[in-house]
């Protein structure tokens, strides 16, 4: 790993990391948060984590430089983990075309489809390789890892969490794209990505849980005033597939609130708490 940038925060430090991925057959970027003082030293103590997943358009410092997240970290000692949304500049023709496809929004899947399966290959990135990279270098309890994540990111997050309950120990997402094979958004990356017969359930949340998929518990946040509420997140099929599944969810539905970061800087430390309260009593 090549050490970008270093940054004192609450006591705390920001630093960027760049490493060349396997996966994703390129350089990629990931931030840490520490909530400690690096100056010092190591801390001994293996501590709880939090991967954060950004949605469309963004990349770890979007997380970083808006979400307001250190104070709550570093209260409650839980280290987080934001990396990118997608490969960057691997001469795939087409890769900046489009903000909802390709640079930018890699929609944590591995890809099937030519040219995108050398290099967009996000899912495996996060739940193998950057979650081994990280666990390996930095001093985090692996029984005690958390995932969230914001639009795309929290489309990735439920459904990395859900087929991955024993190694993301607790689920929570803000506005997230619930249903990815039932909007224009998921349905464009679905067929731009994979080959067909592909099963798209493996990437929607609300099929997996149909399909028998289980976490102990939920937690999501959306704006009502979310522009993308109806047209592309559409949570009350989360609601449903969780209600039929009687997977335990809590839905919170926020007035006012639209899709943008001043939502989740307003609400990213009950998150933070609710990650550290189920995580709690679990360690290595």
């Amino acid at each position: 790993m090549k050490l970008l940038e270093q940054h004192k925060c609450f006591d705390g430090y920001w630093q960027r990391y760049e490493h060349f991925s396997s996966s994703c057959q390129c350089e990629m970027t990931f931030s840490i948060f520490l909530p400690f003082d690096v100056q010092q030293g190591e801390t001994k103590d293996k501590k709880a984590a939090l991967f954060w997943l950004s949605g469309l358009t963004c990349n770890d410092q979007n997380f970083v430089q808006k979400a307001a997240c250190e104070r709550y970290a570093v209260q409650h000692q839980m280290i987080i983990v934001a990396p990118d949304t997608s490969p960057r500049g691997v001469d795939i023709e087409g890769e900046d075309d489009d903000w909802d496809f390709g640079s930018g929004a890699g929609f944590y899947l591995d890809a099937t489809k030519k040219p995108w399966q050398s290099n967009y290959n996000m899912y495996t990135y996060i739940v193998d390789e950057l979650f081994k990279l990280v666990t390996e270098q930095f001093p985090i309890d692996v029984k005690r890892i958390g995932i969230s994540g914001h639009s795309m990111g929290g489309h990735g997050a439920l459904t990395i969490g859900l087929k991955h309950p024993d190694q993301f120990r607790s689920v929570s997402a803000f506005a997230p794209i619930c249903a990815p094979s039932q909007v224009a958004w998921g349905k464009k990356a679905f067929s731009g990505y994979l080959e067909q017969g592909c099963e798209l359930e493996q990437y929607d949340a609300c099929q997996l849980i149909a399909k028998g998929y289980r976490v102990p518990h939920i937690k999501v946040d959306q704006g009502k005033a979310d522009d993308f509420l109806e047209p592309q997140l559409k949570p009350e099929l989360l609601l449903q597939a969780c209600h039929e599944a009687e997977v335990p969810l809590e839905l919170s539905i926020r007035d006012g609130y639209d899709h943008s970061y001043f939502f989740i800087a307003s609400f990213i430390d009950d998150h933070i708490a609710y990650h550290k309260a189920q995580l709690s009593g679990m360690s290595e």
